[in-house]
């Protein structure tokens, strides 16, 4: 999370450079190099490096909402936003299960991984080749993505010809009055609020479930905590697939926001 605070801002705006596509492309191959050599962690500052690289070189989240958005008409947004969402529901049910399934294989199937075996040495390298071979699909998939880039620069070279006989001054306020837009600022401050509502939760439930019962915690084991998770998963993808289009239209994605925040 430090990582992807540091470098949001900077693949957001390379995503307005070069496009979506190719941050798209560059962020899978990230997660398919860092998440498996994750697994292959033997030390503490190993899991920590990759961890971090992984959200520093990881700019997927930004333009992937943006790419979103773009391919949609402008009535049928909340249809793309609440595709994306459904589709971190997914990844909620799914890997939470993997994780929790497929780590510590030695220990959960001794008849199947001996003690001594790579995967017995590496207990979290086979759950986090999972999760590299499902990016190495999707990274495949991204070669029939089209380019959404050159809608903003054709209304840009429209707005450059509209505005051919204005001062230099005037073509640079709206980049200065960016930061002043108080709509824009009030919304990126309620997702911050919310991103670090729910980062915490996620962080803190699993090492709540974990914890032995004498510190408060449930002695949850790795299978029990993914099973939770993914109970979690699936009421999200319920609510994203049936309850969230249907609610933004009908209220709006204002008032929408504030139901949600109360």
């Amino acid at each position: 999370m430090v990582g992807r605070g540091f470098a949001s801002i900077f693949w957001g705006m390379v995503a307005d450079r070069i496009g979506r596509k190719p941050v798209i492309v560059f962020s899978l191959f990230t997660v398919i190099v860092f998440n498996t050599l994750f697994g292959l962690s033997v030390k503490y500052w190993m899991a920590i490096t990759t961890r971090l690289l992984l959200g520093a070189l990881n700019g997927f989240l930004a333009p992937i909402k943006a790419y979103s958005i773009e391919v949609c008409r402008d009535d049928e947004q909340a249809l793309g936003i609440s595709i994306v969402n459904t589709a971190w529901g997914l990844g909620l049910i799914i890997g939470p299960a993997i994780g929790g399934y497929l780590a510590q294989p030695a220990k959960q199937y001794p008849h199947i991984f001996h003690d001594k075996s790579t995967f017995g040495r590496l207990p979290y390298l086979l759950p986090c080749l999972c999760i590299s071979i499902f990016a190495t699909f999707a990274l495949i998939s991204c070669i029939w993505l089209p380019e959404t880039l050159h809608k903003h620069n054709k209304f840009e070279m429209r707005a450059e010809t509209a505005e051919a006989g204005t001062t230099q001054e005037s073509t640079e306020s709206p980049k200065k009055s960016l930061w002043k837009n108080w709509p824009l600022m009030s919304s990126i401050i309620t997702y911050c609020v919310f991103s670090l509502h729910d980062t915490a939760y996620s962080e803190i439930f699993s090492l709540w479930t974990v914890s032995g019962r004498k510190y408060g915690g449930l002695s949850f084991s790795s299978k029990d905590v993914g099973q939770v998770l993914t109970v979690a998963g699936v009421s999200l993808l319920v609510y994203q697939i049936f309850v969230y289009r249907w609610l933004n239209n009908t209220l709006g994605p204002v008032n929408s926001t504030r139901i949600a925040s109360e």
